[in-house]
């Protein structure tokens, strides 16, 4: 008996939901010698990247909020996001019922400013660093912030500071202008561990050392973020004080994560946090978006954190494990598709599916719809990777037509220039992927 191969919907392949051209975006670097391969693109970046510039299409005012101009918005939205109504309800209780706000927030939120501007508290709630109990807020946030300060002032400092300041807190019978004046140490204070020429490995000028390519990949790699972005991007003291907290949240990370340390492309799935915190409509915790954005960013990569870690990339928690599980994914819910893209076509889903993953697809649509992919992300009480999975399947499955009628070339093409789509419909699909074959 010949075995039936499962069929989708019609309804997924309308051109309702995609457009019939492509977003213009820069692709990443062409696949190790692949049969009949595209011609490289011009290289966005004289590194070797993870990541690419990205191309968002979106509005933006004076102060680099953006609105979404995307296509989903050219289109007849079938899925509603939830109301601004349900979210303040949910957020608005003494203690919040997590699951609840998990379901309400799933949706997305709605596109006006006054629904938006609950997104900085939804996501601290979701992402665990606010507790579910209103009362211990205040305590918590101050706790933090606290301690953020304190990795600034140890981890950022150099080493003629720490020597200074290791030196001074062991004298104390001097007067405070005398305390106040002495910026150096005389040659006889200075330890051999403390000299800028030990070789040592405990020496702190050899870790300051150590550290310089690592802070210089992050400086580079901040200075591209967004670029198309006044928020991140321009000549302005705004967008230059905002580099400056991406760049430190990510030099303190690196410091406090050895076993990572900084992998490039981070600094793409860090800057929707900060742009979220920071224009929050309260303006203390506006004030504070750089604190709480590092706490946030932590708990988000703990649930990412093998997909950066290179000792772990062939391991079966590794990135090509989960890309892996993403083929396997495909293959249950379409495996006509599945089998023309892998086995026909040998399109090897680390071509595309490795940006998707590790930068949580911030590369693959406009910055506006991406917050809205993130509440999804986010809300999912299974965790962020699964229905990262889910989405990148339903991103397939949506092309499924232009797929199966292309070869290696177009579809490389296709894939790693995502078209034009509608978020709503999209999400709507991934979560369909969760309990039924589409």
């Amino acid at each position: 008996m010949v075995e039936k191969k499962k069929q989708v919907p019609d309804w997924l392949n309308s051109s309702l939901w995609s457009s019939p051209s492509d977003h213009h975006r820069l692709s990443p670097p062409s696949p190790p010698s692949p049969p009949s391969p595209p011609s490289p693109p011009s290289p966005a970046r004289e590194d070797p990247p993870r990541i690419t510039d990205s191309r968002n299409n979106h509005n933006q005012n004076e102060n680099g909020v953006v609105t979404s101009s995307s296509s989903s918005s050219s289109f007849v939205d079938e899925i509603p996001r939830q109301s601004h109504a349900e979210l303040l309800t949910e957020l608005s209780r003494k203690v919040i019922d997590m699951a609840e706000l998990r379901r309400v927030a799933s949706q997305g939120i709605p596109d006006s400013a006054t629904a938006s501007a609950l997104r900085p508290t939804l996501w601290k709630l979701l992402l665990g660093y606010l507790p579910p109990d209103r009362s211990l807020w205040s305590s918590e946030l101050a706790k933090k912030r606290s301690q953020y300060k304190h990795f600034k002032e140890d981890l950022l400092m150099n080493p003629s500071e720490i020597s200074r300041r290791m030196y001074n807190s062991t004298t104390h019978d001097i007067d405070d202008a005398k305390f106040e004046t002495r910026v150096l140490l005389s040659r006889s204070q200075i330890t051999h561990g403390d000299h800028p020429l030990s070789l040592g490995k405990s020496s702190i000028w050899n870790q300051f050392f150590q550290d310089t390519d690592i802070i210089d990949q992050i400086d580079r790699d901040v200075k591209r973020t967004h670029p198309d972005m006044h928020f991140f991007s321009g000549d302005s003291q705004f967008a230059k004080s905002n580099q400056e907290a991406l760049k430190s949240i990510l030099i303190i990370f690196a410091k406090l994560n050895p076993g990572i340390r900084y992998v490039q492309g981070m600094n793409e799935v860090l800057a929707p946090l900060f742009y979220v915190f920071k224009n929050d409509p309260d303006e203390e915790n506006a004030a504070f978006a750089e604190a709480d954005t590092f706490f946030c960013f932590v708990e988000l990569l703990s649930g990412f954190r093998d997909n950066f870690c290179q000792q772990l990339d062939n391991s079966v928690v590794g990135i090509r494990s989960t890309i892996m599980r993403l083929s396997q994914l495909l293959k249950e819910h379409d495996e006509e598709l599945w089998r023309h893209l892998e086995v026909m076509t040998k399109v090897n889903p680390q071509f595309y599916a490795f940006r998707w993953i590790t930068l949580l697809l911030t590369q693959e649509f406009n910055f506006a719809d991406c917050l809205h992919i993130w509440d999804t992300l986010l809300s999912d009480p299974e965790g962020p990777q699964e229905t990262l999975l889910r989405i990148c399947c339903a991103m397939l499955i949506l092309i499924r037509r232009r797929l199966l009628a292309g070869d290696f070339t177009s579809n490389l093409k296709l894939l790693q220039s995502y078209p034009s789509t509608n978020i709503s419909h999209l999400l709507h699909v991934a979560n369909k992927l969760r309990v039924q074959p589409v």
